[in-house]
This record gives C-alpha cells, sequence and structure tokens, in this order.
C-alpha cells in the first residue's frame, strides 16, 4: 500500500503520492546532435517528487526551476550537450523545509533520439540533492559519499519543449537518513520525477 506522506510526519514535507510513466521508445543510437538555438535557458516545473519506493513514500514539492545553457549548433556531441548551472524547489511556503540541490553544474547528455516522435534520451548526471526539515535530514545520491554522482533518465521533446525526468533508468539512492518517521529507509532507491518547460524552447535532433 502507498504511504501518503503528510506535512508533519516528513519533517513538513507535503503530500500525495505520484508517478510518471515513459512507454517505450523506438529510438536509435545517436552520435552527434543538431541544437537550436541553443545557449542559455530557463527550465520551471510544477509538482516535483522523490520517491522512496521500496516504503512508497513520497516527497512532494510543489515547484521548481533550473537554469543553465546549451550547446548550439550541428555536430555536437551528446555528452555533455547541456550545462544546468542553478537548481531550486519550493516545497513549503510556510513551513522551514528545504530541499537544496548540490553537485552543480548538473550535466545533460543526450544518447538516442527517435525521428517519429521528436523525442530525445538520456540523462542528467553530477546530481545530488540534501533534504532538511524539522523533524527529517537526508541525503540523495547514486552512492553514500559526498561526491555528487546521481544520475536520472530524462528525454526531451520538440513538441511539448519540455525535458522530463524519467521514474526509470537512473541510480538514485536516499542516504544518511535521520529521524523521517520511518518513512525513508536508508539505501532505498529514490525515484526524482518533474516535467521542466524550457523557455527558449529547443529544436534538438541527431543527426
Amino acid at each position: 500500500m502507498r504511504t501518503r506522506v503528510g506535512v508533519t510526519a516528513l519533517a513538513g514535507a507535503m503530500l500525495l503520492a505520484v508517478g510518471l510513466a515513459a512507454g517505450p521508445s523506438a529510438a536509435a543510437t545517436a552520435g552527434t546532435w543538431t541544437v537550436r538555438p541553443g545557449g542559455a535557458v530557463a527550465a520551471k516545473a510544477g509538482k516535483t517528487t522523490l520517491t522512496d519506493t521500496t516504503l512508497n513514500s513520497t516527497l512532494t514539492c510543489l515547484s521548481a526551476t533550473m537554469t543553465g545553457a546549451l550547446k548550439a549548433g550541428s555536430g555536437v556531441p551528446g555528452a555533455g550537450i547541456g550545462s544546468i548551472t542553478a537548481a531550486a524547489f519550493t516545497c513549503h511556503e510556510l513551513l522551514p523545509v528545504k530541499l537544496t540541490a548540490l553537485g552543480l553544474p548538473w550535466r545533460l547528455n543526450l544518447s538516442s533520439y527517435d525521428r517519429r516522435s521528436g523525442v530525445a534520451r538520456g540523462t542528467v548526471s553530477h546530481l545530488r540533492l540534501s533534504f532538511v526539515g524539522p523533524a527529517c535530514t537526508v541525503q540523495v545520491n547514486g552512492t553514500s559519499g559526498t561526491s555528487a554522482n546521481g544520475v536520472v533518465a530524462v528525454s526531451y521533446s520538440d513538441g511539448h519543449g519540455k525535458l522530463t525526468f524519467l521514474p526509470a533508468g537512473g541510480n538514485l539512492h536516499w542516504f544518511h537518513v535521520k529521524g523521517c518517521g520511518g518513512l525513508l529507509g536508508n539505501g532505498d532507491p529514490a525515484v526524482l520525477a518533474a516535467a521542466y518547460a524550457i523557455s527558449p524552447p529547443q529544436v534538438i535532433t541527431s543527426p
């Protein structure tokens, strides 16, 4: 049974459990990319969630933002095609609850492209998060160390102009759990899910 995490139960964190499903892709491995217009970008998401998939507990934030840059032009390699230099989360407007992005800049890496749907797939890497609340502190990372080595699978749709953090394909886990009412397990897998609208919208294709 899915646990609904209330404001008082998880250090003032939001409630509601949520999941994003990613359908199968006919994408082919891509060597180089074309990005237009590239350059500085901003991204904004609505509800953003972090889920303990073992205990079915979810921390829900109201919104999230990112800023960064994309390499522009043609013949661009997919590894490090983008850089996320700032990321922020609004998890509650009244309570002292804070989800902090660490390990910045995060890197956007693209690896496959589906011409039929106009969807590129890849990862955001070098990711680490810290959550602090009145009765709960926890780190989210790929491993338990201090180096930011978390990876999240992502997709970008030319048609919708959205970068989506997908629920499968990453390596995030909860670490250094203190408090939290037993709703988060140390070493449990963590899923970060969000859909960021990119401004200005980008056309990203391969080749």
